[in-house]
């Protein structure tokens, strides 16, 4: 058997894009080129490529955070064109990307998740109504942005009043959510109909940072991430079971990674993200090495899992 072509898709359009650049750039450095023939594609220059080499792609490696990549967008195109990809389809990615409607399925599903309130663009909001429906301090952010990006967390009516208009100048919905405190943590799914959920990540934020933010995430020495986590077998089941459940309401496949919030033994669900970072210090990679496989044996599972379908 010779080589599978392999279409590497990062970059694209979205406020992440960077990340997904990074991201791009350490998938290429760990795929096995003796299995694979790499071809990297950057939506927002090569898309045209990307079509007119549809037929010579095996499988199509998808790195796109964000907007018109990892909400279903892109993936509706490599189905038009007949091409397998790694990760979740159309409506797993939709869903997933949209908090508002991933916190309804997680509802459904038995799952805890904090209150919130939907806020649309052109109606008026009272911020002090929802700091006192939601409680001081509470959360805003965009109901379909990734990586943090425009997450605040507001304690004053003039704090959720800025905070509505920088979402509102990304989002025609914003979501106001009940602020619990509490340890960030992390689990990563592997699998399709039978997934699996690799070890539980603490994530502890250095002191100025109050949450896990873009910066956070991504700059070196932002943020300590601890994998296993240091929290109870018990509690640390629970997590695991979320994230699987959390991977079967949404429909996903091939891989995601669901965010939460423990506060003593109850574990609260934040969202889902079917494309996540895989930067060499993303938290998955690191999730990867510490249930014992390499990043290329976990790529050739990506990729074994999405020609499966």
């Amino acid at each position: 058997m010779g080589k599978r072509t392999v279409a590497l898709i990062a970059g694209g359009w979205s406020r992440e894009r960077e990340v997904s650049l990074q991201s791009g750039a350490f998938v290429y450095e760990s795929l096995d080129k003796d299995k694979y023939e790499v071809r990297q594609y950057d939506p927002k220059s090569d898309l045209a490529m990307v079509i007119r080499d549809s037929k010579e792609i095996d499988i199509a490696f998808v790195i796109l955070h964000g907007k018109k990549g990892e909400d279903g967008c892109f993936q509706g195109l490599l189905d038009l064109l007949d091409v397998p990809y790694v990760g979740s389809g159309v409506l797993a990615s939709s869903l997933a990307m949209n908090k508002q409607v991933s916190k309804e399925l997680y509802r459904s599903a038995g799952l805890t998740v904090p209150r919130d309130i939907v806020l649309a663009r052109g109606q008026e909001h009272d911020p002090v109504k929802i700091l006192s429906s939601l409680g001081q301090p509470v959360v805003i952010k965009p109901v379909a942005e990734g990586s943090s990006i425009g997450l605040n967390i507001c304690s004053t009516s003039e704090e959720v009043d800025a905070a509505l208009d920088e979402n509102f100048s990304m989002s025609t919905q914003v979501l106001a959510e009940e602020y619990i405190k509490g340890t960030e943590v992390s689990c990563g799914v592997i699998g399709n109909s039978k997934p699996e959920a690799l070890p539980v990540i603490e994530i502890v934020p250095q002191k100025e940072h109050r949450f896990f933010t873009y910066e956070a995430k991504y700059v070196p020495g932002e943020c300590k991430e601890i994998c296993p986590a240091t929290l109870s077998d018990e509690v640390c089941k629970k997590i695991q079971a979320y994230a699987l459940k959390a991977h079967s309401v949404l429909g996903c496949k091939g891989l995601s990674r669901s965010d939460m919030i423990v506060t003593g033994k109850d574990v609260y669900l934040l969202e889902t993200n079917t494309l996540p970072g895989m930067t060499k210090n993303s938290l998955f990679p690191l999730a990867v090495r510490a249930a014992g496989l390499t990043i290329p044996q976990f790529l050739d599972r990506l990729i074994e899992l999405a020609l499966d379908e």
